[in-house]
């Protein structure tokens, strides 16, 4: 099972290394994440921890960046 540590890590890592904001979809792909969707409680940690921000694009996708 994944720990909240390495879910962590994967995510900055690969918004870091991305040229821009990045679909979960993306991210779940670049990182090898095994889960479909987030756990909603560590999204909601990673924008104090790693500072994520998620935002609705135009067509209502949600781009995950950090600031």
């Amino acid at each position: 099972m994944l720990s909240y540590e390495d879910f962590r890590n994967a995510i900055q890592k690969t918004l870091e290394a991305a040229a821009g904001p990045l679909t979960w979809t993306e991210i779940r792909t670049t990182a090898k994440l095994p889960q479909a969707f987030p756990n909603n409680q560590w999204v909601h940690r990673l924008e104090q921890d790693i500072r994520l921000d998620r935002r609705k694009d135009p067509h209502g996708i949600i781009q995950w960046s950090l600031r």
